[in-house]
């Protein structure tokens, strides 16, 4: 399995006799050109990859379908692949455990453009989170912006953007953002 990176929080200076809580979940990625599916969260200002918590015992794949299609509507996904592991240590503000681990179990897949209804949990609701198809590099840049500007970003907000800041190399999206500006004059 790819392990795309580990993140430590700021307030994480040390592991050691800490109490730590694991959380598997895992993150979708689905493009249509120089677009990607992301969900915007009015909350905290940013778009992150469809994705979020996987059942006890549940398949990843099973796991990452579910979410997606909760989250955005997405039907007809297909062609999953696994795109790597992205590790992060983070404040748990429980009184059970110090820290959380959470691994975000990564896939490419393909859906119909088109989406269905979303089936959002009340909290998705009350963040105003929202799925929406956006050029990656704008999201990037909305996020990057958000980072240094906003007092209400997420403590996920550095996993998404480096994951698009990846995404967008791997799959060489400038190229096809430079052909759309290029069009557009």
């Amino acid at each position: 399995m790819l392990h795309l990176k580990t993140h430590y929080h700021p307030e994480i200076k040390t592991l050691e006799n800490k109490t730590i809580f694991t959380r598997l979940s895992t993150r979708s990625i689905t493009l249509q050109g120089d677009k990607i599916l992301l969900m915007y969260t009015k909350r905290y200002e940013d778009y992150s990859l469809p994705g979020g918590g996987l059942d006890l015992n549940e398949d990843k794949i099973v796991g990452m379908s579910r979410e997606l299609n909760e989250e955005t509507g997405a039907i007809d996904i297909c062609n999953i692949k696994f795109f790597g592991i992205y590790e992060e240590y983070r404040p748990w503000y429980k009184s059970d455990f110090d820290i959380q681990h959470m691994i975000s179990y990564c896939y490419t897949c393909d859906i119909n453009k088109e989406l269905g209804v979303s089936k959002l949990e009340p909290y998705e609701i009350n963040n105003g989170m929202k799925p929406v198809w956006i050029n990656i590099h704008d999201a990037i840049s909305h996020n990057e912006n958000t980072m240094v500007t906003s007092e209400k970003k997420g403590m996920s907000i550095e996993r998404e953007t480096f994951l698009l800041k990846l995404i967008a190399k791997q799959f060489n999206l400038k190229e096809l953002d430079d052909l759309r500006v290029m069009n557009a004059v």
